[in-house]
Formats: C-alpha cells, sequence, structure tokens
C-alpha cells in the first residue's frame, strides 16, 4: 500500500538471518567447486577469483556461518528422532502473519527485494524457527498464572481498536477521479473499475481491497474519510500526496476491550516466544555435547 503511513509494527529481524544464509551458500558452493581459480571480478589486468572471494568471506563471516549451519545440522538430527515436521499451512500461516505486519504481501515482496531475497528464503527461515519451536516445546512450562500476570501487564495491547476494511480506486488526476465517479454513477461496479483505472498497483487487481485497518495506518486525508463513511457507502474523490481515491467501506470493527479467554492463546504464544531464546540456548549446550563436532576449519 503506498500511501501506508509508516507503522510501528511488530519487530520482525530478518535481515541478519537472510543475509548468513546468503553466505552459507557461498560456502557451500565455494566447498564444492573444482575450478577455484575460476575469475570473477576483473579490474583492468587484475583479477580477483573464486578462491578470493571464499577466503575473503571465510575470513569475514565463516565463523558465525560454519557454527550456524552446525547448529542446523543438530536440530535436523534432533527432528529426525522426535519424528517432527512442519506442515506447509504452518509455514503458510506464519508467512501471513509477518506479511500483514508490512502491509500485506505485496509490500513485504518490495522489501525483500531491496535486500535481494525471495519469499522462499524466507519461507525456509519461517520453517526452521517453527522446527526449534516445536522441539522445545514440551520442554518449556507456563502457568495459568503467568499467562494471567502477562495478560494484565499488557492489557491495552490485547484490546481491539476500531477497524475499517475498504477498498479505494487510486487515479492521478482529478478529471480521472471524476471520470470514474461517473461510472460508479451509471451503476458500474467498483472491483471492475479499480481494476482498470487503479494505479495502486498492490491492490488494484483485488478490486483494490486493503483489508482491515486501524486509525494511524493511513495518511490522515484518506483516514478520515474511510472512518467517517457507513458501510457499502463510497466517498466523492479524495485528495492526498499519492493522487485522488474514491473510497468503498467494505466492512468496520468496533473497538473492544480485551478479555483474557479471548486471548488466552495468543498470550500463551507471546510467553512461550519470550522463553523459547533462553530454552534454546540451554537445550543446544546440552545436544552440542551429544553429538561428536569437529570443526575443521577453525581448529
Amino acid at each position: 500500500m503506498e500511501f501506508l503511513k509508516d507503522k510501528n509494527t511488530k519487530t520482525i529481524v530478518i535481515a541478519v538471518a537472510l543475509v548468513l544464509i546468503v553466505l552459507a551458500g557461498a560456502l557451500y558452493y565455494n566447498s564444492k567447486a573444482t575450478k577455484g581459480n575460476e575469475i570473477v571480478a576483473r579490474i583492468d589486468n587484475e583479477t580477483i577469483t573464486k578462491n578470493d572471494l571464499y577466503e575473503a568471506m571465510v575470513a569475514e563471516n565463516g565463523k558465525p556461518v560454519l557454527d550456524m549451519l552446525i547448529a542446523n545440522k543438530i536440530i535436523d538430527l534432533e527432528l529426525k528422532k522426535e519424528n517432527i515436521s512442519i506442515s506447509q499451512e504452518d509455514i503458510d500461516k506464519e508467512m501471513d502473519a509477518i506479511a500483514e505486519h508490512y502491509g500485506g504481501l505485496s509490500n513485504f515482496e518490495q522489501m525483500l527485494t531491496i535486500y535481494g531475497q525471495s519469499l522462499d528464503t524466507v519461507k525456509q527461515n519461517i520453517e526452521k524457527n517453527l522446527q526449534i519451536k516445536k522441539l522445545l516445546e514440551p520442554q518449556i512450562t507456563i502457568t495459568d498464572e503467568e499467562l494471567l500476570t502477562y495478560f494484565e501487564e499488557n492489557k491495552e495491547s490485547f484490546n481491539v481498536e476500531e477497524q475499517v476494511n475498504a477498498s479505494h480506486i487510486l487515479v492521478d488526476s482529478e478529471d480521472k477521479a471524476k471520470e470514474v465517479e461517473s461510472k460508479i454513477a451509471a451503476g458500474d461496479d467498483f472491483a471492475e473499475l479499480a481494476k482498470e483505472y487503479s494505479t495502486d498497483s498492490s491492490n488494484k487487481d483485488n478490486g483494490g481491497n486493503l483489508g482491515f485497518f486501524g486509525r494511524g495506518e493511513m495518511v490522515p486525508e484518506f483516514e478520515d474519510v474511510a472512518f467517517s463513511l457507513e458501510i457499502g457507502n463510497i466517498s466523492d474523490p479524495v485528495k492526498s500526496d499519492f493522487g485522488y481515491h474514491i473510497i468503498k467501506v467494505e466492512e468496520k470493527k468496533e473497538a473492544k476491550e480485551a478479555i483474557f479467554e479471548e486471548n488466552k492463546e495468543q498470550v500463551k504464544n507471546t510467553v512461550m516466544e519470550q522463553k523459547l531464546p533462553e530454552a534454546y540456548n540451554s537445550w543446544y549446550e546440552k545436544k552440542s555435547t551429544e553429538y561428536k563436532i569437529e570443526n575443521l576449519l577453525y581448529k
């Protein structure tokens, strides 16, 4: 959504993980290469070979990447022992949750493009995180008292704010907006007009639908109109820095104070996520003594 304001969303640290995965792949590739002297860059008559690149990468990032690969191998072996697998449905559900925090899948993909990464890379990372969680969950104890305490201390974060589910058609001129407006008045379908006219490529093919959003997520001009409209109503053209919007309100959700029982599962997941890092460190320290590990690169 190009006209979304910057949002304080759940922080999802993926950049470092993505870099490590890329470096791990490069280390693996170069370890298999039989032509280490193959030239990868040339400056006048000077050359840089694959061996030069490999050695530089090992010197700069080799140890943490190798440590990560060793840890992943131990995780894989333990998953096999415990007969644990992660379904595609679980991965997709987690992916959807992450994408939602970035304003939708399209925005998330744009962010990944900046890092030169793909959804497949992120899905691999998600799968590994879910595998670790399944391995460790049976070892982590969470009492109802802990859950209730956390809920009471963070109750505001579980409250449901007023939300609107709206669609829009974004055009670049007032004349174009009036043209679309006249077609709507003549009975043309809003979703079809969005596909034909809207310049917002992130949702035009979905009839311009933006999903649910709360206050503070859209630019003020857009937000004020969207929250003032009744369900099913369509606005006059609304000007913002992005162009002219014609807004249709699809649904609304009223603000609601959080109730513990309705949010217990979400609270449990949050508390579990907080306990996982410490539990993983203890688990890995124990497991690493159960396997014969030979680090031949860094002796």
